[in-house]
């Protein structure tokens, strides 16, 4: 399924990208099941989903690194299907940062540009230019193992980008950094890639990366594509069991529908399209939608309250032992301890439903 592609940026200069019911197998294994994606110019395309799900085969299979058994990639109105991955104008970064060890930042950065015959002169001004970009000029003369990993992968991004590539694609090129680095490095990969208007195809299997960084997100199942849109609303209104069960923090509460409504912890909230079961089942609530409040008496009882910096987590049981996790803003978890005797409420958010 797919959705409405947004209007590119202002003064883009990326082009469209058109996956096409595209089919790829490995033996018995299909990777690719009938994909089909349309990239707008200048737009960034986040794939996310289980290690196997096809997100890094799509991603090779666009850049000319993989051959697809059927179906058809458009870039900018042309089918480079059967293109040569070297004649494809694609800029790849990956995990490794694959730079070469006895050259510097700029010599890799223009190494990309040396191949296409650029002379001398321009290639280190465009290489000194891009580094420049990635805030890494002052690095121009220094090998790879005189940097940071974070360091590094700018230099990978830089050469990626040195070569004004048609399209830009990111498989995992985060993956081996340390958290902090690794979210500042996301947010300096998007900011570059909105200043430079570059169409771009990131591959991840980590959720906050693919929600902050996308302007729409991709989850992928067994080669299949089952939800594109944009991060809010693949969040709050996935449209199948997959996509509500695997993107984000869920809890599983018993619950009774009529397959309009449900009631859950007795209240009645909307369901979203999809979830057609009626009878008995499980809501699929949102821990932030969950609401605590301590309550003498109360059968619910406060298990464990951790601590997330601007954020709280409380882990309650219910009386029938099912264990529903709470989400709020620390400031309003005072009060919560192990132990206490809590009411619990949902807020008014259409919900998924399964069965039991």
């Amino acid at each position: 399924m797919t959705a409405t592609t947004p209007d590119p940026a202002a003064g883009s200069h990326g082009v469209a990208v058109v996956f096409d019911q595209l089919h790829r197998w490995y033996g018995p294994v299909h990777a690719l099941d009938g994909l089909s994606i349309d990239i707008a110019p200048g737009e960034l395309i986040a794939l996310l989903g289980p290690s196997g799900c096809g997100k890094t085969t799509a991603l090779r299979a666009l850049g000319g690194l993989d051959e697809l058994d059927d179906g058809r990639i458009l870039v900018g109105g042309k089918d480079i299907t059967g293109v040569a991955t070297n004649k494809r104008n694609m800029g790849i970064v990956f995990q490794a940062y694959s730079l070469f060890p006895n050259m510097t930042a700029r010599d890799n950065v223009a190494y990309g540009l040396r191949l296409r015959g650029m002379d001398k002169k321009a290639r280190t001004r465009k290489a000194e230019e891009t580094l420049e970009m990635v805030g890494l000029a002052v690095q121009a003369n220094r090998y790879p193992h005189q940097m940071s990993g974070g360091q590094q992968q700018r230099i990978a991004l830089a050469r990626a980008l040195a070569i004004e590539p048609s399209v830009l694609l990111l498989d995992e090129p985060l993956s081996a950094l340390d958290a902090k680095v690794r979210r500042q490095l996301r947010e300096e990969i998007r900011r570059i890639q909105i200043m430079v208007g570059i169409t771009t195809l990131f591959v991840t299997h980590d959720q906050e990366e693919a929600l902050a960084m996308g302007d729409r997100v991709g989850v992928m199942s067994a080669g299949r594509l089952e939800q594109i849109a944009p991060p809010v609303e693949l969040y709050e209104r996935p449209q199948t069991r997959f996509v509500a069960e695997f993107v984000g923090l869920t809890n599983r509460i018993p619950a009774r529908t009529d397959g309009t409504d449900v009631e859950v912890l007795g209240r009645r909230i909307p369901l979203l399209p999809g979830a057609g079961d009626r009878g008995d089942v499980q809501a699929l609530v949102r821990p932030e939608n969950v609401r605590v409040t301590p309550t003498e008496g109360a059968d619910n009882r406060v298990l464990a309250v951790s601590f997330l910096g601007s954020l709280c987590r409380a882990q309650v049981a219910l009386p029938d032992e099912t264990i529903v996790v709470a989400q709020m803003a620390a400031s309003d978890s005072v009060g919560l301890y192990p132990g206490i005797a809590v009411d619990l409420a949902v807020a008014p958010a259409p919900v998924f439903v399964v069965s039991n």
